[in-house]
């Protein structure tokens, strides 16, 4: 697909169906997160939901003791289907082919980040909940290839 700013995203298997905002690097280099608990933000220093490469979609779990835009992203299985609009009317057809977790000590960029030779989504989120702390000690991603 051509390249075209993503506005939309709809998981029907866990009830997500919000509006992008979008999201760059901060300062340390690593990704900025949504301002909020919703909407979910696309990192625009990827490709396009569409386009070859990994585009990347984050959203939080939860946010000041509410759930979260991805609050549910951890039940998506592979073969769910993910939705994306685009700027120009087009929708971007992602299945889930795995969903992992990572700590956030040992985070694999390059697998998340890189690049790949067709297009592919990445949809992160917080996880692996210190329940002693409140803090996420990971990260989850799902990982989605293009279908239609």
């Amino acid at each position: 697909m051509r390249k075209s700013t993503p506005i939309r995203v709809r998981i029907p298997a866990i009830g997500v169906d919000t509006d992008l905002i979008r999201l760059g690097l901060k300062r340390d280099g690593t990704l900025q997160v949504p301002p909020n608990g919703f909407p979910a933000g696309w990192f625009t220093g990827a490709p396009t939901p569409g386009e070859r490469g990994p585009a990347v979609i984050a959203g939080h779990v939860h946010w000041s003791g509410r759930a979260g835009v991805f609050a549910r992203l951890a039940q998506l299985k592979p073969g769910d289907t993910i939705v994306v609009t685009r700027q120009d009317h087009s929708r971007a057809v992602f299945r889930v082919t795995r969903v992992q977790q990572y700590p956030k000590t040992s985070f694999p960029s390059a697998v998340v980040y890189g690049d790949i030779n067709h297009p592919g989504l990445r949809l992160i989120t917080c996880g692996g909940l210190d329940y002693e702390s409140a803090k996420y000690e990971a990260n989850l991603v799902v990982f989605a290839d293009l279908i239609s």
